[in-house]
């Protein structure tokens, strides 16, 4: 049932445009292995073997210092609504921080997110797809505006201080490449 293709089709990049979340897997040699869920405007597909996403403050920066060490990632879309279908997107990938020379082109592909710490360039070796028959169907409600919120009460100071003291290393120690100021 799984199919494996060299790139994304004119098919799957409107499966993956219709998306409202996806889900990034990482590892480190050592370690946790991390799955994060990430929704908003926030993944551009740029060619047919290249990705990009935004990513914001949180709690934690497992996906940059998993990269680190083994740049190898994993973008899992999974379908909710009546056509079932699994995609995902294997790859090694990047973290571009602000202040890196392709931060400004790179972030002016997305709209505007206070508290943006990383895009993540992925480079694809190999698109798969699989049925995703067992997986439940969901309706979308829409995107929550809570990051947002939390962002803007906080401020760019605020959100720099919280990146120092919670983003710079993995919950393994590891170092994330955001710049202690």
């Amino acid at each position: 049932m799984a199919k494996q293709h060299s790139e994304i089709t004119d098919r799957l990049r409107r499966f993956i445009e219709a998306q409202q979340m996806f889900f990034v897997a990482t590892a480190a040699r050592d370690g946790r292995v991390n799955v994060s869920p990430k929704g908003l405007d926030s993944l551009r597909i740029v060619g047919p073997t290249r990705v990009v996403w935004l990513n914001g403050t949180g709690s934690g920066n497992e996906t940059a210092a998993h990269l680190l060490d083994v740049p190898r990632l994993t973008i899992m879309f999974c379908s909710f609504d009546r056509e079932p279908l699994i995609l995902r997107l294997y790859g090694t990938a990047r973290a571009v921080h602000p202040g890196d020379d392709d931060w400004p082109g790179l972030a002016a592909l997305f709209p505007p997110l206070l508290g943006a710490r990383n895009i993540f360039v992925v480079d694809i070796d190999l698109v798969q797809t699989s049925c995703g028959y067992g997986v439940p169907r969901y309706d979308f409600v829409g995107q929550r505006d809570l990051m947002a919120a939390w962002a803007a009460k906080k401020g760019e100071d605020g959100l720099l201080a919280y990146q120092q003291e919670h983003n710079l290393v993995s919950i393994d120690g590891f170092p994330t490449g955001l710049r202690p100021s």
